[in-house]
């Protein structure tokens, strides 16, 4: 039984607060952000208690997404339903920012009253929530990982490369009136997150691919969509297939409404999809990785003089493509007052965060096989020997379009029957960062 639904930003700013029973405060929302930000470790526990409030919680595009309640109901039922509703908001915003929840406050109200009933969960299906849901959603136009230069584009038999439509990636599922005839459009992203843990003597550790294929479908009618997948991919460590290079995953899962007939011959997955988005197949890569990581961090760390400390790094991408969104940062000791940078680039950028206590380094874009300097001269009162020891490990985020870690692609992507009209059919490629770990 759910008592509180809320939704607040990576600085604890109030974006959703909705109260069904009235059996806790709003200072819960307070108690719950000052729970989560004082503890030392980078991934907080899900499920937390607080007296009597017990708070679970998901991050999704640096968004707190939280139940509080006062009764034991099944953490994967509360857990499951604050990604149905962050997955919902994006399907009728368009997309999934801070920017995009507060523009559309009114919309993700409406869909908290028809999802919840007194704290009793009833619906999270898009087909049933779009009959009752009346206000239309409010878009802008973010830099996403979505809003790529180029995307692939197959047709029935061949493919061929195409600009995606600027606006086509971030269209919410209830269109506005003026939208009602646009273009028959379906798009299938191949998703990956990379988890990686790189040693001070930079051996990898760990590496861990989670991945999932996601249609969003705009189309009005679809008896059968069918997705043809690599031909020598493979799940578990069988005999490979084909006669291309192999392309394995130790685990898969599929939606209940993905027919897989085909799948064991011809790697390919049926589904008859339904307006919004749907994930139809994850996956999962442990302990090994086709290729090496893409990002090569070298960092020294000494005293400078006085009560300031060098930190010198230098950051090789050794992929072919161009990241974007790349993020680097670098636990900085307690009581950490100025900054001072030398930075290889104009387009760079470094801050000290003291709330935080780490300075971010910060690359909009990185292209491939360059690499990039960094020079930190962190200003510490009382500097010493064991002051050093809180820097790091250092953490990154990014995002890379147009590549997956797995090497897993999309053959074809055919439609039946054949679309009156213009239909148009993409499928996007992007791997990011879950986490991406380097020791010092």
């Amino acid at each position: 039984m759910i008592s509180q639904v809320f939704i607040l930003s990576s600085q604890g700013d109030h974006l959703i607060y909705k109260d069904f029973r009235g059996e806790a405060g709003k200072d819960s929302i307070n108690m719950f952000y000052e729970m989560v930000t004082s503890l030392s470790g980078a991934q907080p526990p899900v499920v937390m208690r607080n007296k009597n409030l017990n708070f679970i919680h998901v991050r999704h595009s640096g968004l707190y997404w939280v139940v509080s309640t006062k009764d034991n109901p099944s953490p994967f039922t509360i857990i499951e339903f604050l990604n149905r509703l962050a997955a919902l908001t994006k399907d009728y915003c368009g997309s999934l920012s801070e920017k995009s929840v507060r523009m559309n406050f009114a919309l993700i109200y409406e869909l908290l009253d028809e999802m919840v009933d007194y704290g009793y969960i009833q619906t999270t299906s898009t087909d049933i929530l779009k009959n009752f849901i009346q206000t239309e959603a409010v878009t802008s136009k973010p830099f996403s990982l979505f809003d790529l230069s180029n995307v692939g584009l197959f047709g029935a038999e061949t493919q061929q490369s195409k600009v995606a439509p600027s606006a086509a990636a971030s269209r919410p599922i209830v269109a506005s009136h003026g939208e009602q005839g646009g273009k028959n459009e379906i798009f299938v992203d191949v998703v990956e997150r990379l988890s990686v843990v790189i040693g001070s003597n930079g051996v990898l550790m760990k590496a861990d691919v989670e991945g999932e294929i996601r249609v969003k479908c705009y189309l009005p009618t679809c008896s059968e969509m069918r997705i043809g997948l690599n031909e020598e991919f493979s799940i578990g460590k069988s005999q490979l297939r084909g006669y291309g290079a192999a392309v394995r995953v130790d685990e898969c899962s599929f939606h209940q409404a993905v027919k897989l007939d085909e799948f064991d011959t011809y790697r390919i997955l049926k589904v008859c999809p339904s307006q919004g988005e749907q994930t139809l197949m994850q996956y999962q890569l442990s302990d090994e990785l086709p290729c090496a990581p893409p990002f090569r961090l070298f960092p020294t760390v000494e005293k400078d003089y006085g009560s300031r400390y060098s930190n010198d790094m230098w950051l090789i991408f050794i992929g072919r493509i161009v990241a974007i969104n790349v993020s680097v940062t670098v636990p900085v000791p307690k009581g950490s007052l100025s900054l001072s940078q030398e930075l290889s680039s104009p387009e760079q950028s470094a801050e000290l965060q003291p709330r935080s206590k780490a300075v971010l380094w910060t690359i909009p874009r990185f292209p491939g096989g360059a690499q990039l300097s960094a020079v930190f001269k962190v200003e510490v009162p009382r500097l010493s020997s064991a002051s050093l020891l809180e820097v790091g490990p250092i953490s990154m985020s990014f995002e890379l379009p147009k590549y997956t870690c797995t090497g897993l692609q999309v053959r074809f992507l055919r439609l039946s029957p054949t679309q009156p009209g213009l239909s148009q059919r993409w499928v996007r490629y992007v791997t990011h960062s879950d986490s991406y770990t380097i020791r010092i």
